[in-house]
């Protein structure tokens, strides 16, 4: 049997893309990933996630990585709501892969909701599962958090060599990213491109400073 597991990085950022990562897996391989140690993305290192990422790459038998950029979710987030815009996601990657059974981290208090709302918009023939805490309950599910969790970070990594500045997690919870972006509205009058605006975080920043 083909196994999908797919699960997010970087929904709650205000700095930053979000992605959703999908990895294809055959059953029997799932010996494969326990082997070098795949689990919970937020459980590993930068660094373990790196060199774990580069493995998964080596035993799955497809991968997607669908990146959804900061002003993306601000121009969806005025017609839909952060839920409708996960469902969309999802069924994105499930879309561009082919599985018999697809095991997703739920982004919804009612995992089976959201597991309907993805088969639906998805169009698909495959089993879809839906569970919080997935990622700690299936080890394929563990791999595509770790491949969607070091894109994310590559993707913020990229943007402070491109800024030439540190930014901290890009989360609204860190006090480095808190200050670089009031240091920045300060500066410029404004806030970055890849900010997500329609968080609460930038409204208070532009309120305060722009």
């Amino acid at each position: 049997m083909r196994l999908l597991g797919a699960d997010e990085a970087g929904k709650g950022p205000v700095i930053g893309s979000m992605f959703v990562a999908g990895v294809v897996i055959e059953e029997e391989k799932l010996f494969d990933l326990a082997a070098i140690g795949v689990r919970d993305s937020k459980q590993l290192s930068r660094a373990r996630r790196e060199v774990l990422a580069v493995k998964i790459e080596r035993i799955a038998d497809d991968i997607h990585i669908l990146e959804v950029k900061p002003r993306v979710i601000d121009e969806l987030r005025q017609v839909m709501t952060m839920n409708d815009i996960m469902v969309r996601c999802f069924s994105q990657v499930v879309q561009n892969l082919s599985a018999d059974r697809a095991i997703l981290d739920a982004a919804d208090v009612k995992a089976e909701r959201f597991a309907d709302r993805v088969k639906e918009a998805s169009g698909t023939e495959m089993e879809i599962l839906a569970q919080h805490k997935a990622d700690k309950n299936h080890s394929v599910v563990a791999a595509a958090s770790i491949m969607a969790k070091v894109n994310r970070d590559r993707s913020v990594r990229e943007l402070e060599r491109s800024m030439d500045c540190k930014m901290g997690s890009g989360y609204p919870s860190d006090p480095a990213t808190v200050r670089f972006l009031e240091t920045w509205a300060k500066e410029h009058g404004e806030l970055p491109p890849f900010v997500r605006h329609s968080w609460k975080t930038a409204e208070r920043i532009k309120a305060r400073f722009i």
